[in-house]
């Protein structure tokens, strides 16, 4: 049986629909991430599936028993979930020993049981040494990992992460990824992790449902997600995407300067779209014509942009207004104005729904 259910969610802020009709399955123990730009309705649902707000219309279901609807709902502190929010929302005049011990207090937990729990906690979190510290003295990862070791602390069945890095430096960040799904492996606990970050989501989850304007626009394991979107809006807000338009021609497909045979393309069953996304990764781009089989353009380089671990290219089709986006290795250097050839493998141009039919 699913762990969570969300059945038709809907949350309204007068005449605003902020969540629109979202459907949701959580297995037991799964990972799963709501992504999406500010404003998509990421965050109200986090608070829906807590009990602090409570759905205009649909359920939220945990275990089969339904814990919230518009008529009635379960309060937060009896639905056996914890939450870590963005800005940590430590006690200040509290020790990191008495932040985590607090939800243990507060559930009257024995005296021994409690030391014994936050002392393995502060260990899992590598925290142990701090425990006499107070927040302030801490750094704002060490102040995150406090957080995550209260939330964790109370064994919660679901935990619910709000955008809980976005207040740390790149590195931390990265570092902060690798904990919470290193902690979710350790303990097995369902949880629900929302971000606008795209790495965030694709590093920790084993699923993302990308969500807009409160709708959820595809839910997929990682991999799927990024070689297989469904919409456009997916193909654009996952990675990069050159969006090309195509026009049946019997057997083939043609593009804005070349053709290809319909078979070869990277689909399932019949194309029904004039729409196609080609990741700017799956474009090899040469100094010289390659042989091969494969769709090859010739034009020349109009923009550049180094970014560390990849060129971001500009490219402009010598025989047609086609432009792409390309990345390419660090050690393959174009200047702007060369004459380069493009290699496309046609089983990288992924036909995509259009968006008002998906």
């Amino acid at each position: 049986m699913d762990k969570l259910q969300l059945k038709g969610l809907t949350k309204k802020f007068g005449g605003l629909t902020v969540v629109d009709n979202l459907n949701l399955s959580l297995r037991s123990g799964e990972f799963v991430s709501l992504l999406g730009p500010s404003g998509c309705g990421k965050t109200t649902t986090l608070r829906m599936i807590a009990g602090f707000i409570a759905p205009t219309a649909g359920t939220v279901e945990m275990d089969g028993k339904e814990i919230s609807s518009a008529s009635a709902s379960l309060p937060p502190e009896r639905r056996r979930m914890s939450m870590i929010f963005q800005s940590y929302a430590l006690w200040p005049n509290m020790t990191v020993e008495q932040n985590v011990a607090f939800g243990l207090k507060m559930r009257k937990v024995a005296k021994d049981e409690l030391k014994r729990r936050v002392g393995q906690i502060l260990d899992v979190v590598q925290l142990g040494h701090l425990a006499a510290r107070y927040p302030n003295e801490l750094s704002g990862g060490q102040q995150q990992r406090v957080s995550l070791a209260r939330a964790l602390v109370v064994q919660p069945e679901i935990l619910l992460l709000d955008e809980p890095l976005s207040n740390l430096d790149a590195n931390l960040r990265e570092e902060m990824r690798g904990e919470i799904r290193r902690l979710h492996n350790e303990f097995g606990i369902t949880s629900i992790y929302v971000t606008h970050d795209q790495s965030e989501a694709m590093t920790t989850s084993d699923r993302i449902a990308v969500m807009n304007h409160g709708r959820i626009e595809q839910i997929d394991d990682p991999l799927t997600l990024y070689t297989r979107p469904k919409t456009r809006y997916v193909a654009e807000f996952i990675g990069r995407s050159n969006i090309l338009q195509g026009k049946p021609n019997g057997i083939r497909m043609a593009f804005d300067g070349f053709e290809v045979a319909s078979a070869r393309l990277g689909r399932r069953g019949p194309i029904r779209t004039r729409e196609f996304s080609l990741r700017s990764q799956n474009v090899a781009v040469h100094a010289n014509c390659p042989v091969s089989d494969r769709v090859i353009l010739q034009g020349c380089i109009i923009e550049r942009a180094f970014l560390g671990e990849t060129w971001d290219y500009a490219f402009q089709s010598d025989t047609s207004g086609l432009k792409l986006r390309v990345m390419a290795p660090p050690l393959s250097v174009f200047t702007v104005g060369q004459k380069v050839w493009l290699e496309i493998n046609p089983s990288h141009i992924i036909p995509i729904q259009d968006d008002h039919h998906a």
